[in-house]
């Protein structure tokens, strides 16, 4: 049996090294080996600053409830939502024991200059090293307020996040306007 380097070429010649097939490999390997280096550099970066595997770090604060004014029961509230880690995270839903009907997280957007239009959301993103703070313009949580709130009472909510799970906090009751 012959070695595999004096095995005839499918030309019928014997293999033979060159420096021209030796040019024609390293060529070859090039880009695959400049590819991964690239990679390495950008993954290497990324770990040195402190962003690889950085988990959602969702804290929420800012909270407050407008009074409804009259008959009217219809009210909403706002969070102040911040991740300060390095992965996105997923409002999935608000409760709270204080109110009966329940809660629905919604968002308002307008429609031209004079039109507005709002809707439920099944979530809403919360992007990473960013603060999201609802408002009566965008993101909020609308609700049929419960008897008795007045103003500079508290009301108990649970936020539910997909990776951070719940976290419970308290909003503060408020006059619409007063801009606490």
């Amino acid at each position: 049996m012959t070695p595999a380097s004096d095995a005839p070429a499918p030309d019928g010649r014997s293999w033979r090294f060159s420096r021209r097939r030796a040019a024609e490999g390293f060529r070859a390997a090039l880009a695959p080996i400049a590819a991964c280096s690239v990679a390495l550099g950008g993954l290497t970066t990324w770990v040195s600053t402190g962003n690889a595997g950085s988990p959602a770090r969702i804290e929420v604060g800012d909270g407050r409830v407008l009074l409804p004014y009259g008959d009217v029961r219809d009210t909403a509230a706002f969070f102040r939502i911040t991740n300060s880690g390095g992965a996105e995270d997923r409002l999935l839903k608000v409760t709270s024991p204080a109110v009966a009907g329940g809660t629905v997280l919604s968002r308002h957007r307008m429609i031209n200059k004079t039109a507005a239009a709002s809707g439920a959301v099944d979530s809403a993103p919360i992007p990473a090293r960013t603060v999201v703070a609802m408002s009566p313009f965008g993101l909020d949580v609308t609700m049929r307020a419960g008897r008795g709130w007045e103003e500079g009472t508290y009301v108990p909510f649970t936020l539910y996040f997909e990776r951070s799970g719940r976290i419970e906090v308290q909003a503060r009751v408020v006059r619409p306007g007063t801009g606490a």
